[in-house]
């Protein structure tokens, strides 16, 4: 393992690096194959002769490196590596930073960035958020298909950068959230299986553009969190796959190499050499492109080693269980080290099962990342919200389970790609009903994700209501939701939302502390198809703030439900997802309710309400 003090920056040692040597211009090539019987890199500067100009391997590294006078940054190459079994492969470079537009795999000589930064200030005020207190609202985006250029043109980074930056401003988004931008061969793969780590994909043009449309994004006050793939590769043959002739990337155990699911190859989590490479991806990323954060997708199938796998295609580890313990030892060491010198960075683990202390810190134990997302709200609310009314009486448990783990972790709610592709249909299509109706159970969906504890996440044209679910080969279908009134409501009601959300700190500013939230009425006492919650702010400096969220899945209205509330006197209905403006019915309680000091549910003061169908409230204490 490195010195835990110094950041990894591989990067800038292996790889192809413009040079001079004695007096000559070239380029430096440095590749990692110790298992290799020869290494030649080739190009135009050889005409491509595979044995022209071959490399000398350091002993004790395994690294083989040359110089090559005459070459000149953005010419392409690769290296051509004898394997250990006999066998000669074309290989792309594993820390080439610029590579062909797919189906082309040379890399390229990198030249050194021209890009000028300006987010200075953006930098320095990012180690003085606290990530657990402060409002944070994800707008999860695949840069190909958010939007298009005439003829369905990918746009560029720099033409995607002030585009995005102005949507998120506009509609209270906090953050970004990319798909994976490292290049990979197979676009319907959504960047998840990748060939080369440190090469942003050429699809949407250049490095120095990404970095332009990042700087931008944080000129507007918007943070860039990318999606960033440490548990499996692509196995393409130009890649890292059998690099020099052995399992030098991939895991040598039959066992774990192959990822049964996807078809892609497992990383070797326990040699270090593979570690201090991903290791130095990650810190690439955050170094290189200014990003506030990775989420590290696919968590579940590195920490257990019977994921997607039946008895008998994997063996318990030394102390009988199911662990990766290599996995959790690398993911510990990578929340460590990414941090060293980039204050305010974050990490997030995309994680779907009940392992413990996922957002732990690695002093106590846990694996260090700062927040998880909450798959098991996602999937349990989106059963509950498919349910008929009539029937989500007898699944409010759906609603009410997270309850009982709410405290284990640190959360983030996502809505995210994942559930509205590969057949799944649309968020809207989810919904029971018809027309008005499946508006009516999504506009409180939106709201359920907005009043429950936990930072917020939106994969993008959510806010368009769309029928189709999403394609990566199109644009979001931005022309059909300009004059729908239905989707105009609902996009209004998603900004009212946000506005709420970021003016009122009871939302967010109590997400990990266990005095943030509690249930009203949890347990269906008053109506079964209602369930009732509220939220505090947590902060010494504003001890009463307090919104209480109310939600009726029913198809009815709900005509004088009590409801108990912290403190008596009048109660501001701050909003209401069945307000006409966002194209309900307008049933509500004229904007107020009183509420008399007549304890009930628990709290010391009580209000009747009325209900909307399939609606919910959310109600705070009057300034006035």
């Amino acid at each position: 393992m490195a010195d835990e003090q110094q950041p990894a920056r591989p990067w800038q040692v292996l790889g192809a690096h413009l040079s001079r040597v004695g007096g000559t211009d070239g380029v430096a090539f440095s590749v990692w194959a110790p298992n290799a019987r020869r290494v030649s890199v080739t190009g135009a500067f050889c005409n491509w002769h595979p044995e022209a100009v071959p490399l000398t391997m350091r002993e004790e590294t395994g690294i083989w490196e040359g110089f090559v006078p005459g070459v000149t940054a953005g010419e392409r190459y690769r290296y051509v590596v004898r394997g250990a079994d006999g066998r000669t492969r074309h290989k792309s470079d594993p820390y080439g930073q610029s590579m062909d537009l797919p189906p082309g795999s040379a890399s390229h000589v990198p030249a050194p960035s021209a890009h000028t930064w300006s987010d200075d200030e953006w930098l320095a005020q990012r180690p003085l958020r606290d990530v657990q207190r402060s409002a944070m609202r994800i707008y999860e985006v695949h840069l190909g298909s958010w939007r298009r250029g005439p003829r369905g043109r990918y746009l560029t980074y720099a033409e995607l950068g002030p585009r995005l930056a102005e949507h998120c401003v506009r509609h209270g988004f906090t953050h970004v959230e990319l798909l994976p931008l490292a290049e990979h061969p197979f676009y319907a793969s959504w960047g998840y299986q990748v060939t080369a780590l440190h090469a942003p994909t050429a699809r949407y043009g250049t490095p120095d553009q990404l970095r332009g449309m990042v700087d931008q994004l944080h000129r507007s006050g918007i943070g860039v969190i990318l999606d960033w793939v440490p548990a499996h590769f692509a196995s393409d043959g130009y890649g890292l796959a059998r690099f020099d002739g052995t399992y030098l990337y991939e895991d040598p155990d039959p066992q774990r190499r192959d990822h049964p699911e996807w078809g892609s190859l497992v990383f070797n989590f326990g040699r270090a050499e593979v570690r201090e490479f991903l290791i130095g991806n990650a810190r690439y990323w955050l170094e290189e492109f200014h990003a506030d954060g990775l989420r590290v997708d696919a968590v579940a199938s590195m920490l257990h080693l019977d994921y997607a796998r039946r008895r008998g295609q994997w063996t318990p580890n030394i102390h009988g269980g199911n662990h990766n313990l290599e996995a959790i030892a690398f993911l510990r060491e990578l929340n460590t080290r990414c941090r060293i010198g980039l204050p305010g960075v974050i990490t997030v683990a995309e994680e779907s099962t009940d392992f413990e202390g996922v957002s732990r810190s690695v002093a106590d134990g846990g694996l260090g990342f700062d927040l998880k997302w909450d798959l098991g709200w996602m999937h349990d609310t989106l059963v509950y919200f498919h349910k008929r009314p009539d029937r989500r009486r007898l699944h409010r448990r759906e609603i009410t389970f997270r309850g009982f783990y709410l405290d284990n972790e640190r959360w983030i709610l996502p809505l995210s790609h994942d559930e509205v592709v590969h057949g799944k249909g649309t968020l809207l299509g989810k919904m029971p009903g018809k027309g008005e109706q499946q508006f009516a159970s999504l506009r409180s969906l939106v709201a359920n994700q907005v009043g429950q504890p936990g930072k917020k996440l939106l994969f993008m044209g959510t806010e368009l209501a769309p029928e189709r679910e999403w394609d990566h080969d199109r644009e979001l279908p931005w022309k059909e939701a300009e004059g729908d009134a239905a989707r105009l409501g609902f996009a209004r009601l998603l900004d009212d939302l946000a506005a709420l959300y970021h003016a009122s700190p009871s939302l967010w500013a109590g997400d990990a502390d266990p005095g943030g939230f509690a249930w009203i009425d949890g347990e269906g006492t008053e109506d079964p198809s209602v369930v009732a919650w509220v939220r505090r702010g947590a902060l010494p400096e504003m001890p009463e703030e307090v919104t209480v969220v109310v939600q009726n899945g029913a198809a009815t209205v709900r005509q004088g439900y009590r409801l108990g509330l912290p403190v008596p006197g009048r109660w501001d209905e701050v909003l209401n997802t069945d307000s006409e403006l966002y194209g309900g019915t307008n049933v509500g309680n004229g904007g107020a309710v009183v509420a008399e000091a007549r304890p009930w549910s628990g709290h010391p003061a009580s209000a009747l309400v009325i209900l909307p169908a399939r609606g919910t409230l959310f109600l705070r204490p009057s300034a006035r």
